[in-house]
């Protein structure tokens, strides 16, 4: 493999990277909102949250990607294909971190929570010094094990246009006829990837349980 091919080869990773990245920040921020409102003992909240974490947990993301690029325009909303890649990804992976978030906050014993009431401690001291660190603690290997599924699920993307790691194997491998080797290559690259995202979230784990300690 050329240098020049091999450079097309780390673009497309780079742009795989950044699109998931992106989708799973926007869906942590979505994921949140939607915990807060299944958590809720409101059923306005509730349900509508339930609705959402099921259709987005039980429809395959290539439906998703096909029915969201095909819909916008439908609406009159004429968006990049790479945005509509975007939103379907941040919407899959948001209903995922939802009910990764809802099982940390369920896990926090409830003993503490009726000290924390004893204590004086309000609401929001509860949440910020009690639920949210332990939570975060709880849920920190599933949303890193989340983070690197939607690494691997952005292969899909190829499907609405947009030229990612995947896209870029069978670009090259089509005009090289060498598929063997651009699909291998690209495994690697994606397999470093994931590498590194699964050693930051160990480091992360470390980090929290030194300052549990502390």
């Amino acid at each position: 493999m050329s240098m020049r091919l091999f450079e097309l080869m780390l673009t497309a990773a780079g742009y795989t990277v950044v699109l998931s990245f992106a989708s799973i920040a926007i869906g942590l921020v979505i994921g949140i909102a939607v915990c807060a409102a299944k958590l809720s003992p409101r059923p306005v909240l509730r349900w509508p949250a339930a609705t959402f974490v099921s259709f987005f947990r039980g429809v395959p993301l290539l439906v998703q990607l096909l029915l969201i690029y095909n819909l916008l325009p439908t609406l009159g909303i004429g968006v990049p294909s790479v945005v509509a890649a975007l939103i379907g990804l941040s919407l899959c992976t948001a209903a995922y971190q939802a009910e990764n978030l809802r099982g940390g906050f369920m896990s926090v014993p409830r003993g503490l929570i009726e000290a924390a009431d004893m204590a004086g401690l309000t609401p929001w001291q509860q949440f910020r010094r009690i639920r949210a660190p332990i939570a975060l603690r709880l849920t920190v290997p599933a949303l890193v094990n989340e983070a690197i599924l939607i690494l691997k699920a952005s292969s899909l993307i190829s499907v609405v246009g947009v030229i990612e790691l995947t896209r870029m194997a069978q670009n090259l491998s089509a005009s090289t006829y060498r598929p063997l080797l651009f699909y291998s290559v690209a495994g690697g690259i994606y397999l470093a990837i994931n590498w590194l995202v699964a050693g930051g979230g160990a480091f992360a784990e470390r980090m929290m349980r030194r300052g549990r300690l502390a």
